[in-house]
């Protein structure tokens, strides 16, 4: 489907004058991605994060980043060619690992999500900014920018953040809450400025892994990992008839 669908567009693109490439490079206008919001996220870690503005055109399943159906190519050439449209600046998460071998770093789109690699649960230290917060136990957490409020810190029961909203939200995965353990049970909010802090309590919670928009590296002798809204960020085009929470009815409710 996404190669016939990529087929027509090429033909309308050339009709209405506008030059496609194969490649992308650093004076590309405009990136189109076909296909639904996996493929954006596969295309958004391939591309580093561009800052070239970038089109969805939805066939896949949810559709949240992705703006235009098939059937509605030619609305999109028209407008884009009149330059009736915006751009919606969207900020990803980076997590920056430190371990006694060395350091790494990750960025996501929606979310960094951080887990044990047992099927015993993780003990974690969190602080935010240096204050110490809590001894996490639990399976693990799931650090989400606004526009990764929709995906798995929606099904962990996270909040739905408008995107217009700059912070972070820290959504905790099957905490444990007890006599012995106390932790958290719902999501936190923090500043789009403050950094959470995550340190294994004991040698036994230093090998982890993170998950970063469905990709995931396991690391070892993890001594801290230090988490953010980064300052990279992908810019969507964006027509007149979107409105964000019209969108979450249309694809939630």
């Amino acid at each position: 489907m996404s190669n016939s669908i990529e087929n027509m567009l090429r033909n309308k693109l050339a009709k209405s004058s506008l030059h496609v490439f194969d490649n992308f490079s650093d004076d590309t206008d405009l990136i189109i991605c076909i296909g639904g919001d996996g493929t954006l996220l596969r295309l958004v870690q391939e591309f580093g994060f561009p800052k070239t503005p970038i089109v969805g055109v939805n066939t896949g399943h949810l559709g949240f980043f992705q703006e235009i159906l098939p059937e509605k190519i030619d609305d999109f050439i028209f407008l884009y060619n009149q330059d009736r449209y915006s751009i919606q600046g969207l900020n990803g998460v980076s997590c920056y690992i430190k371990t006694s071998d060395g350091t790494a770093r990750h960025i996501a789109l929606n979310e960094i999500t951080v887990k044990g690699l047992s099927t015993h649960p993780v003990h974690l230290n969190i602080s935010i900014n240096n204050s110490f917060i809590e001894r996490f136990s639990g399976d693990g957490l799931c650090v989400a920018s606004p526009a990764g409020s929709t995906a798995y810190n929606y099904a962990l029961g996270g909040s739905i953040v408008d995107p217009r909203l700059n912070l972070l939200q820290v959504t905790p995965i099957a905490p444990m809450q007890n006599v012995a353990y106390r932790s958290f049970t719902s999501s936190i909010l923090i500043p789009s400025n403050d950094r959470l802090s995550v340190i294994p309590c004991s040698d036994d919670d230093k090998t982890l892994s993170i998950i970063y928009d469905g990709m995931m590296s396991e690391y070892e002798n993890i001594t801290e990992l230090s988490i953010g809204l980064s300052r990279k960020k992908i810019n969507l085009i964006r027509f007149d008839d979107y409105q964000f929470w019209e969108k979450v009815k249309s694809k939630f409710l």
